[in-house]
């Protein structure tokens, strides 16, 4: 019995002591250190786009009759791209010039009847004077000289009616110069021109097809425009600024890597993904590039010549601004509340106060640690 006793108690202790062990041996822990020269970068996960892309197409409708390009064509601004068949609307423009042509004759016309109607007011004139003379010394009656005034005075009426019908031939050829003007820019329609220098990212009809105006036929890029579009967590999104410069890399070449500078900051985050729109420049990216391609970018938003950068994995209660982490004081663990500053692409973020003189921020807090821990510090990752 007492044997039995003896060995449960020394079991008990041996427990105990290992516990014990387990529980106040000193826990190795890594440190953070200063470092210098610090790049902090923002991470951004984007596509390759193109700020001048536009869908070309008739404005007009009818059947396809031919297309002089294709799908990854360079062509340039004045270059016709396709046409329709527009045996309608030469027609129609046939019809406008005979129109024009019969306008110019009927002016031609109202002008030589405008010329005959003050030729018949001139000579009526000098009749009425002649007569109103010989009246005045009764050589004439008076009948004769009243018939004189109403054949000026009906001349001088023929003259102003010439006059205004001559007006309303001019106005009409004016009018049917504007219809020729029109159908013939409608005629134009039935082409279609490349508005800049561009190249074809897609073709969307073909020959034979019946369109509608606006429908799109061509989509269009103009090559110097491409830039990287980048999509950055609100939360880091404050440090961005214009003209900061970014490194590039492509999916497509994952090795390379390109340089670019922010161009424009959206104005409007993304309400779902809580994000925020970034546009980079790039200024060394391949000729050839691929609309909608994946693409990483670094933004670079500042340096410092030595600063802590602690692993966001080792902050608790972190708002953004303020969080607690463990440090190492006179060989022991102690919480600490500190303040931050900015962020890198590593997920590191920069310490800014808060920290206790002497005091060693805990880079990987590990299983077990606990307020007045012993610790001893191992090596910094």
């Amino acid at each position: 019995m007492q044997k039995a006793w003896y060995i449960g108690a020394v079991a008990v202790l041996a427990i105990g002591a290992g516990v014990l062990f387990m529980t106040e041996r000193p826990l190795t822990v890594t440190v953070v250190e200063p470092e210098p020269d610090v790049a902090l970068r923002i991470y951004g996960l984007g596509t390759v786009e193109a700020r001048v892309l536009t869908r070309v197409g008739f404005e007009v409708s009818a059947t396809l009759l031919s297309l002089s390009a294709d799908a990854g064509d360079r062509v340039a601004k004045g270059q016709i791209l396709g046409a329709l068949h527009q045996g309608e609307q030469e027609a129609r423009v046939a019809r406008a010039h005979a129109a024009v042509a019969a306008s110019h004759a009927n002016q031609a016309k109202a002008e030589a009847s405008v010329v005959r109607a003050r030729a018949i007011l001139a000579q009526r004139e000098t009749a009425n004077l002649r007569l109103l003379e010989l009246s005045r010394q009764e050589a004439a009656s008076l009948q004769r000289a009243e018939e004189a005034q109403r054949d000026e005075d009906v001349a001088r009426a023929d003259v102003a009616v010439a006059e205004a019908e001559r007006d309303v031939i001019r106005a009409q050829a004016v009018d049917a110069a504007a219809a020729l003007q029109l159908e013939e820019t409608l005629l134009a329609h039935h082409r279609l021109f490349a508005p800049f220098d561009a190249v074809i990212v897609a073709r969307h009809a073909e020959t034979g097809a019946v369109v509608r105006a606006g429908d799109p036929i061509f989509t269009l890029i103009d090559p110097a425009t491409i830039w990287i579009q980048a999509y950055i967590d609100e939360e880091r999104a404050g440090q961005l600024a214009l003209g900061q410069p970014g490194t590039i890399r492509l999916r497509s070449q994952p090795a390379g890597e390109f340089h670019g500078t922010i161009a424009r900051i959206g104005l409007e985050s993304d309400r779902v993904n809580e994000e925020r729109r970034v546009l980079l420049t790039c200024a060394d990216c391949p000729a050839e590039m691929f609309l909608g391609e994946q693409a990483e970018v670094r933004i670079l938003t500042g340096t410092r010549a030595s600063a802590l950068m602690v692993p966001e994995v080792a902050i608790s209660g972190f708002d953004g601004f303020q969080g607690q982490v463990w440090t190492v004081q006179d060989g022991r663990l102690v919480r600490a509340e500190l303040t931050f500053g900015a962020r890198d692409d590593r997920g590191r973020i920069e310490v800014t106060g808060g920290l206790p003189e002497g005091a060693q921020i805990v880079a990987n807090p590990p299983q077990g640690a606990d307020e007045g821990r012993l610790a001893r510090i191992g090596d910094t990752p």
